[in-house]
């Protein structure tokens, strides 16, 4: 099992479907899971330090675990079965939970708890993306945010 951290949250064009980008922390590999709008939302809030004026769910439910007395110990990414990735809340007193990742990951981010992946899901998902072709997406991505269509014009136009 190795320890992940999250990179960040990603839209992927054309389809603006967003993935979360995890990547060993002790590794090279990444693990790119396709997520909703709704927890990609809450994900990069998080990262970001922004707070809501009321809790969102993961909110909500870091809330309740505490009310509870409850303490989330770590977050499992723990199977790949047909395209869909498998995770589980790991609780005091060993009480696992099954969880959906980007739910998972929004939690784990609230309360401040390591992101595990099982090594068969890393072995079948994982992605190692050299560091100068990291550099080189990250130039592009800074491109494209930068870019405009009347960029793309013509002198004559």
């Amino acid at each position: 099992m190795s320890e992940m951290r999250v990179v960040g949250v990603r839209v992927e064009l054309p389809g603006n479907q967003p993935i979360l980008l995890l990547r060993e922390t002790e590794g090279e590999r990444y693990l790119p899971i396709w997520i909703g709008s709704v927890e990609a939302t809450a994900i990069a809030l998080e990262q970001q330090g922004v707070r809501p004026a009321r809790p969102l769910t993961h909110d909500l439910l870091k809330d309740v675990i505490g009310a509870l007395g409850r303490e989330l110990e770590q977050v499992r990414i723990t199977d790949l079965r047909e395209g869909t990735f498998f995770a589980e809340l790991v609780f005091d007193g060993d009480v696992r939970v099954s969880a959906r990742p980007s739910d998972s990951v929004a939690l784990a981010l609230r309360v401040g708890v390591p992101i595990h992946a099982e090594d068969a899901v890393l072995q079948e998902a994982g992605l190692i993306i050299p560091d100068e072709q990291e550099d080189e997406v990250e130039k592009f991505r800074e491109f494209l945010d930068s870019v405009s269509p009347e960029d793309f014009r013509g002198a004559d136009t």
